[in-house]
């Protein structure tokens, strides 16, 4: 009796299944350019720390784009929650583990004042930085107007999933067309993982899609629902869409990784699976500057009645400059992040990361552990 199933699973390809293949020509490294664009902003590193309070701070943010990157602040986070985030920080940073959710859902119960949503933006491009900041939809259509009118550069509206059809029981839920004709600044979505998806949000006119549903560190969504793709897999699927839809109508749309990303070889791979950039929460998290001290944690962490998140302990490793351009000492990939990406974009023969979109990729899931039995045994 032949055996039938149910349903017919594809085979999905996380960064550690799968390597770059080298290129019939090589470059120097500093002849490459890694310059990500999104919307009319262009960043010299394709890096975005994740929105999300123990990794991005207004300081923070000023930071990331004097390093040429794009911090991410959460606009409803503790810092447009409380006059004082830092005292709070204080306390989740110091407390046992065991009480640190319980208590996020303490102080983000506290309600957001639409007016230090303009603080925190006047605060980021006072230092002369592009000031992104992250919405959740449903409270986009409220508070981001408020936010564009401070000055915000760019709006990211984020979800653990988001579609371009949702339903609610509402009367009118939000319409990204309608959003970015009102805001008139670069829009960001996510998070999504299928070709599907990506390519209906990108209809909408928004400037960039967020791929990545509970890779985080941080994140618990994998394990409290089962929903996720990898990575590999994931971006792929949504720089197909992004690539269909620029054939089809000749405007560009970034896609980003979120999610997932540890070291340079995660950053190379996920931009050869066609990123134009990634978003980062842990390895930046990990700077002397971030706010969370050697902590970090989900922005679903501190859900009143699911929390789809934990604090975790990421340690202070290295200076924001040395993650991200080193010089470094370390071996295992976790600091000049953007230095990797170049070396690996000249061993490959891509000028530019749209250079690198075109690189071969092969499935190795021995890749991590082929020939170092002496480093795996340390």
């Amino acid at each position: 009796m032949s055996r039938r199933l149910f349903k017919e699973l594809d085979r999905s390809y996380g960064f550690d299944e799968v390597a770059i293949v080298p290129g019939n020509v090589t470059i120097n490294p500093e002849m490459t350019s890694t310059k990500m664009t999104i919307g009319n902003c262009t960043f010299d590193a394709p890096m975005m720390a994740s929105a999300m309070d123990g990794t991005v701070s207004p300081r923070f943010a000023t930071l990331m784009h004097e390093m040429g990157g794009l911090g991410v602040l959460n606009g409803e986070g503790l810092y447009t929650r409380y006059d004082d985030p830092y005292s709070i920080l204080e306390e989740i940073t110091s407390m046992p583990q065991a009480e640190v959710t319980q208590y996020l859902q303490q102080v983000y119960a506290e309600p957001i004042k639409e007016n230090l949503i303009g603080q925190r933006v006047q605060e980021i491009k006072g230092s002369g930085a592009t000031c992104a900041i992250a919405f959740t939809p449903q409270n986009t259509k409220r508070m981001s107007p408020a936010a564009v009118e401070a000055g915000a550069d760019i709006v990211v509206v984020q979800s653990t999933v988001t579609t371009a059809r949702h339903q609610s029981r509402s009367y009118r839920g939000l319409v990204f067309s309608e959003l970015i004709e009102s805001l008139q600044v670069p829009v960001v979505v996510g998070n999504c993982v299928t070709y599907d998806v990506a390519l209906e949000l990108m209809d909408t006119g928004v400037d960039g899609i967020l791929v990545g549903v509970g890779p985080g560190a941080a994140c618990t969504t994998r394990e409290v629902t089962g929903v996720g793709v990898p990575q590999v897999s994931a971006t792929l699927e949504c720089a197909a869409a992004r690539r269909d839809y620029f054939h089809r109508t000749g405007r560009y749309v970034s896609v980003i990784t979120d999610g997932g990303i540890r070291t340079g070889g995660d950053f190379c791979k996920a931009m050869a699976s066609g990123a134009d950039g990634v978003m980062v929460a842990t390895p930046f998290a990990q700077a002397e500057e971030a706010p969370g001290r050697g902590y970090n944690w989900g922005m679903a962490n501190a859900h009143a009645e699911l929390p789809r998140g934990t604090r975790i302990k990421v340690g202070t490793r290295a200076p924001l400059k040395q993650i991200m351009y080193g010089p470094t000492s370390v071996t295992n990939g976790t600091q000049n992040l953007v230095g990797a990406l170049q070396i690996c974009m000249g061993m490959c023969g891509a000028h530019t990361i749209r250079d690198f979109h075109q690189v071969d990729m092969v499935v190795a899931p021995s890749i991590k552990t082929e020939g170092k039995f002496f480093q795996m045994s340390e």
